[in-house]
């Protein structure tokens, strides 16, 4: 695989557009008032909400039979995954439905907030449908505006194979800058996990009864496991393991994404119950994982992150501030990942997930 160089890849990364709020999740309020909404308080989702922005517009799906066309050992192999299990099993459940009494929920698959994390939605006769479960989109973004740039090697008849390392620099960086949470950054893919696994709902928790995120949840292990599939660089062939450089930026990257979503979930607790308490008491042990892994690599970002989470306090109705936190620290953790050179962070070996997790 031929390297993005960190410099150029952080400095188009950074410029502030609009796209790259709603990929990245910085900037949520500005979102939502740009689009002149209130805050939506039903079991209703409305598409144009900021967190669901932030997570997929439906409105731009393509569905997993397009990425299907050149992936098709990562569709194969995403179809064994509970992810993709839950659009067909997730209903069934009964402690699904026993939330869904709670709340008053009738149809998973159209009116809840279950369709932000569990289905993968799209715009069907002017109406939003669940297509399918946990999808490709779900994870790298609806891929309308960018898959076009991402299928192209240098011209119609330029395989992947001849693309040029300018070229596909350029190819990563636009796909990127048009919506694609391309793994090549590692922190944009650790977002779309833990975008879900924080489960930022005060009201799904603490009046459906709904777990207040998977709090046993690691990037490493729970990524290289039943949903890796790489197989890009083996021509579709092998699922390939990732190399220790690259599982040690992930597992920092991890750190930092679980930090800034546990932030923004804990920013939107108002009363002293289960969300609140485990919200801020995930904020807090994320910060202490991340502390103990920058006594060992001593980088400069993860300070900066360190000390902007210190900063702000983990209490209820101060969701101005924490999401002012989670919102520096998620340009940093996208830093992170585009700077980040693992060979320099082997002093955490012993923190990441042995091989025997990632099977």
């Amino acid at each position: 695989m031929i390297p993005i160089q960190p410099q150029t890849f952080w400095t188009i990364l950074a410029k502030p557009t609009k796209t790259r709020f709603v990929m990245t999740g910085i900037g949520l309020l500005m979102i939502s008032l740009a689009a002149g909404m209130a805050p939506n308080t039903s079991n209703k989702v409305d598409p144009r909400d900021a967190n669901w922005q932030v997570a997929i517009d439906p409105h731009k799906v393509i569905g997993y039979q397009s990425c299907e066309k050149c992936h098709a050992s990562e569709v194969q192999t995403w179809k064994r995954t509970p992810h993709h299990e839950t659009f067909l099993t997730l209903h069934r459940k009964p402690e699904a439905q026993q939330i869904a009494n709670k709340l008053g929920i009738s149809d998973f698959k159209s009116e809840s907030n279950c369709i932000q994390c569990h289905y993968t939605m799209d715009q069907i006769d002017n109406r939003l449908e669940a297509i399918a479960g946990v999808s490709c989109e779900s994870c790298h973004g609806s891929a309308q505006d960018w898959v076009a740039v991402h299928n192209d090697y240098g011209g119609p008849s330029v395989t992947r194979a001849q693309e040029t390392p300018e070229h596909r620099n350029q190819r990563f960086l636009t796909s990127i800058q048009n919506g694609m949470r391309n793994p090549v950054n590692v922190y944009l893919i650790a977002q779309s996990c833990y975008r879900c696994h924080t489960v930022p709902d005060e009201k799904l928790v603490n009046v459906g009864g709904h777990n207040a995120g998977s709090l046993d949840f690691e990037f490493v292990s729970w990524s290289q496991g039943t949903v890796r599939h790489n197989f890009v660089r083996t021509d579709g062939k092998a699922n390939a393991e990732e190399s220790p450089a690259r599982l040690r930026t992930m597992f920092l990257a991890g750190m930092i994404a679980d930090l800034e979503f546990s932030m923004r979930a804990t920013s939107k607790a108002t009363e002293k119950a289960t969300f609140g308490v485990t919200s801020a008491q995930r904020t807090a042990r994320s910060l202490e994982r991340l502390k103990s892994a920058q006594e060992k690599v001593n980088q400069p970002i993860l300070a900066e992150i360190i000390q902007i989470a210190q900063g702000v306090a983990l209490k209820l109705n101060n969701r101005e501030q924490l999401e002012a936190a989670a919102n520096k620290i998620n340009e940093l953790g996208v830093r992170f990942g585009a700077t980040s050179r693992g060979n320099e962070l082997a002093a955490i070996d012993s923190f990441v997930p042995p091989k025997n997790k990632w099977k």
